[in-house]
């Protein structure tokens, strides 16, 4: 059975979601969501009490000030980092995979996470020449964090303008496909270059960014991160009735009066703004955009985005969640790169989902 994209009699008929499936699932995918978010401001190297916990965040006086201090600087921001992040990555990844109608998509298929590293690897480099007297790295190096998410910010808009320009002259949505993972390609051997010729102590810095963490961003951040997420959000909802015209194909979208150039033109946009803000703040998160919708698909056992995007983005924000808790055990200062935490997730989830499918087709239901 194929998923349609609205109601028209004349058109195929639809895969519809399981009614009895949504009422139960939509009460839980919330629950979980906040269970998930009071879990993660409570529990770490100290374990603050839950009371205390919901106090801080409700804006009320806790029984002992230093909660008021952890939870306020440190652990709410990361939460909160966590649940936009995993909600805008699973978006994205639903987006592209329906794009390309590919499985195997995620958010950073059109090189946006290459450049974004290229842009960071640019701004250590210039740490390296600040070391040696350069006076145009020490201006950058000055910018600390802000200096850092403004490189990837920029090096993401810039592949994500070149994909735009080349997208252009390709008709194809498996040609447009190439071309990204092209670009993505060069951008990665250019910051492989650029390292080469960087101080090995300060490329360990852009190493270490690149294995992901929500732990850097400041409430400061999220004013700016917060608005770009739920952006990108926002045009994705208005594209749901396209996105399921174009689960059977661009001809099909052309006969129901979608304008696919526009439309793949916007989806290309949303997608590569989200997963560019979450790698300018915390750095390349793998897995989460490719497995997440596939779960939330799973789950709904359809592929009508009018309830498979909402469920998406929640299935997003409890699984980021849920790895942020992972990767600070309780009782221990270690922390577990996030990355680690999202293979560990994300790929069984794939491998599964490859295994059963009958066909390598995103977003149709067989």
């Amino acid at each position: 059975m194929t998923l349609l994209a609205d109601r028209d009699p004349a058109a195929p008929r639809t895969a519809e979601p399981d009614r009895g499936r949504g009422r139960l699932l939509w009460p839980v995918l919330i629950a979980a969501g906040l269970a998930g978010l009071v879990l993660a401001v409570a529990l770490g190297p100290v374990t603050v009490p839950l009371a205390d916990t919901v106090r801080v965040m409700a804006g009320v006086e806790p029984t002992d000030p230093r909660w008021e201090v952890v939870i306020g600087t440190v652990r709410f921001p990361r939460a909160l980092t966590a649940a936009l992040a995993g909600a805008a990555l699973g978006v994205a990844g639903l987006m592209m995979q329906t794009l390309f109608r590919n499985p195997l998509a995620d958010p950073y298929v059109l090189g946006v996470s290459s450049g974004a590293s290229l842009g960071v690897a640019i701004f250590v480099a210039a740490t390296t020449a600040a070391a040696f007297g350069g006076s145009f790295g020490a201006g950058l190096v000055g910018l600390g964090r802000v200096g850092a998410v403004g490189a990837a910010a920029a090096g993401a808009a810039g592949v994500l303008v070149l994909v735009l320009v080349l997208s252009r002259w390709v008709r194809s949505a498996v040609t447009l496909l190439i071309v990204g993972v092209m670009v993505g390609s060069v951008t990665t051997a250019v910051v492989s270059l650029v390292l080469v010729w960087t101080d090995p102590r300060i490329a360990q810095q852009f190493l270490i960014w690149g294995l992901g963490s929500f732990d850097a961003t400041s409430w400061a951040d999220l004013t700016i991160f917060a608005p770009c997420v739920a952006a990108g959000l926002a045009v994705a909802v208005t594209l749901v009735k396209s996105l399921n015209a174009m689960l059977l194909g661009d001809g099909y979208a052309r006969s129901m009066g979608v304008n696919v150039r526009r439309v793949r033109m916007l989806i290309m946009v949303s997608a590569a703004a989200l997963a560019g803000a979450v790698t300018a703040f915390c750095g390349p998160i793998g897995f989460i955009g490719i497995a997440i919708p596939h779960l939330a698909r799973i789950l709904l056992g359809t592929s009508d985005h009018r309830v498979l995007l909402p469920a998406t983005l929640l299935v997003g924000a409890v699984t980021a969640l849920a790895c942020t808790i992972v990767s600070h055990p309780v009782g221990t200062e270690t922390v577990i790169p996030l990355n680690v935490v999202t293979s560990l997730v994300g790929a069984p989830v794939v491998i599964a989902v490859l295994l059963r499918a009958r066909r390598l087709a995103a977003g149709v239901v067989t």
